[in-house]
């Protein structure tokens, strides 16, 4: 058993294992900088995972209010993701270029834990499966978050328990389908919205899911706008599109009613 007098600031962070994790293979300056930018996204992106889970099952119990904390978590974890773009963004077209090509097939499309994050929320493609096919363990945990209900199908649950019209369709469907927008779902999001001192708890997830998209979407936006600056209308690396392929995932929302609703009060 480990002696707390003798636990070491390095030695519980793991300091030594976690500095050695960067090995650029060109000899360019920024390449240490573009590595440390996404294996930080990639630990934002794991506790992301842990918050996501926990709300979750929360949510799924009908511990609405214990849900919350893990919500605007995750929604702050966003804002710091996003304001890392910044950071990359430092680095301009000529940096990048000199290692570009060091980088080969990888590519941001493949991260597993983005992916999953999705899946969470309630944006599924099992093609994604597909990029993980030499990563067992990562592809089973993508699976995972396929094969359940979605955070947004849990608020749903949700929504039917408080007494609400929710079709049969969208409370027992294929989990790994993504979510279509419904209209009677709809319509009891929006009567959340029209009194929501009564459906208090409701409410507050709701604007907490909310947040979660907006933040989403920020941070998507900054995405496409820093991968311009960078690159231009070059194609991506993993063979994506680059920038149109960006553009294209603008529009994504995890929980499109609580969008749609506002037009409706």
């Amino acid at each position: 058993m480990n002696d707390p007098a003798d636990m070491t600031y390095a030695r519980y962070l793991a300091l030594d294992t976690l500095l050695d994790a960067q090995r650029p293979i060109s000899s360019e300056d920024d390449e240490m900088l573009f590595i440390i930018i996404h294996q930080t996204k990639e630990l934002w992106l794991k506790q992301t995972i842990a918050e996501l889970w926990r709300a979750k099952a929360l949510v799924r119990k009908g511990l609405l209010h214990e849900a919350y904390k893990s919500l605007a978590r995750v929604s702050r974890i966003q804002a710091v993701l996003t304001l890392s773009w910044d950071v990359l963004a430092t680095m301009t077209p000529s940096d990048y270029t000199r290692f570009r090509g060091v980088l080969g097939g990888s590519s941001g499309f493949q991260s597993d834990q983005f992916r999953t994050v999705e899946f969470l929320l309630g944006l599924k493609d099992a093609a994604h499966l597909r990029y993980q096919e030499d990563r067992p363990e990562a592809q089973a945990a993508l699976a995972a978050a396929l094969d359940v209900p979605s955070l947004w199908d849990d608020a749903i649950a949700q929504l039917a328990a408080h007494g609400f019209a929710v079709p049969a369709h969208a409370l027992e469907r294929d989990w790994r389908q993504a979510y279509q927008p419904d209209a009677e779902v709809e319509a009891g999001w929006a009567e959340v919205y029209r009194d929501p001192e009564r459906w208090w708890d409701l409410y507050q997830l709701a604007e907490k899911l909310v947040d979660v998209d907006d933040a989403m979407a920020t941070w998507r936006h900054k995405h496409v706008l820093t991968v311009a600056r960078v690159i231009g209308g070059k194609r991506g690396t993993g063979g994506t599109a680059g920038v149109p392929y960006l553009q294209s995932t603008l529009t994504k929302r995890a929980f499109p009613e609580l969008w749609s609703l506002r037009t409706l009060l």
